[in-house]
């Protein structure tokens, strides 16, 4: 009996192996196909039975049953969701108190006097329907161009949220906090203003601000277990940034950029500059970054701590690795082979990564051993 005790702890630690070794070719991995014939899938979020509410940016709401690939339409979204360019309807995320208080946010661009807000709201779903659909904010954001919306949601444990909003193609936002655009707010869950945020009571800045001098966030997370905030957002030409998000904080956009000009190799900004902070990393080229989290499950050990993120452009999952300063040590491309455009990456309760594509399709990942 000697033989099997051997063989049975050989079997034993060959199974840890495969399980903990690194994760490093989409043969590494098991890529199932939850659904597909969607349009664009902006946003997703893992019901409590596991079911998945999936937003789709031509205001679409659609509710995926475990193990089932069909399609469920929800209606009572708001009739003013403005979709054209990159706008529409965007992130969808369930309550921290979501099992007692069944709220889930939204987040949209408004119709108001012909031109695009960035809104964030949330509603309760009752069988196949959203209700009490409540606008939180409607942000001062407005500008005549259809680009640079943000729209990214993320909840901290104390009872916040926060929403990403881009530039809105008027690079001059960034740096101006008397309106919304190019920055990141925060609110209290009812859409109130935190007295602790970094701008209140400040002349000529708006209260909702919690850090601003972003471009275009496209991907927001906050990590409850280090309180870290997490953003990933588009440069121009070069100079996509991933950033550790503090309040009060100047990210730099325009007068800082690794990007160049779309019209010449020019570049856009400066470096560097006093009292603006440096991206924790930056892709150049870029590689249009769009959905983020910060894993935390123990189905593949070794991503726990890691970034993921879904690219667009250079159509990959992107995968960094941090040290224990928050410091980009390391960096993988997967999903290739999938030939798409990422635009959202999320987790699930247990452990599994979810991404949707451009293509409409929504995949699950899993170890493949």
């Amino acid at each position: 009996m000697k033989w099997l005790q051997t063989l049975t702890l050989s079997l034993t630690c060959l199974l840890a192996f495969s399980v903990s070794a690194d994760i490093s070719r989409d043969k590494d991995l098991k890529i199932e196909k939850l659904a597909s014939g969607l349009s664009v899938p902006w946003g997703m979020a893992v019901l409590p039975d596991n079911s998945l509410l999936v937003t789709q940016r031509e205001n679409k709401l659609n509710h995926i049953k475990a193990g089932s690939a069909e399609v469920i339409k929800i209606s009572g979204l708001p009739n003013d969701v403005r979709v054209g360019g990159q706008g529409g309807l965007f992130d969808i995320r369930l309550s921290p108190d979501f099992a007692n208080s069944g709220w889930i946010y939204i987040s949209y661009i408004k119709n108001v006097d012909g031109k695009g807000a960035t809104t964030l709201a949330r509603a309760k779903l009752q069988d196949k329907q959203l209700v009490e659909w409540q606008d939180l904010i409607v942000t001062q954001s407005r500008t005549g161009n259809d680009v640079h919306f943000g729209g990214r949601i993320a909840f901290d444990a104390n009872g916040h949220v926060f929403l990403s909003l881009g530039d809105r193609g008027e690079r001059e936002n960034g740096q101006n906090l008397g309106n919304h655009a190019g920055s990141i707010l925060r609110l209290k869950l009812d859409g109130s203003v935190p007295e602790d945020n970094p701008f209140v009571g400040q002349d000529n800045a708006l209260p909702e601000i919690w850090s601003y001098g972003h471009r275009n966030v496209q991907g927001l997370f906050y990590n409850t277990d280090t309180e870290t905030l997490w953003a990933q957002e588009h440069g121009p030409r070069g100079g996509d940034e991933i950033n550790l998000v503090k309040p009060g904080n100047n990210y730099g956009w325009p007068e800082i950029s690794y990007g160049q000009e779309y019209w010449a190799p020019m570049a856009v900004g400066e470096e560097k500059k006093a009292g603006m902070e440096q991206p924790v990393k930056m892709y150049d080229p870029s590689i249009a970054p769009s959905g983020l989290i910060q894993y935390q499950g123990t189905l593949f050990p070794s991503w726990q701590g890691k970034l993921l993120s879904g690219a667009m452009k250079l159509q990959h999952l992107n995968i960094v690795t941090l040290n224990d300063s928050n410091e980009a040590v390391d960096e993988k491309r997967l999903l290739r082979s999938l030939n798409s455009r990422i635009r959202n990456v999320i987790e699930a309760p247990n452990g599994a990564v979810l991404v949707g594509t451009d293509a409409g399709i929504i995949y699950r990942l899993t170890p493949a051993n």
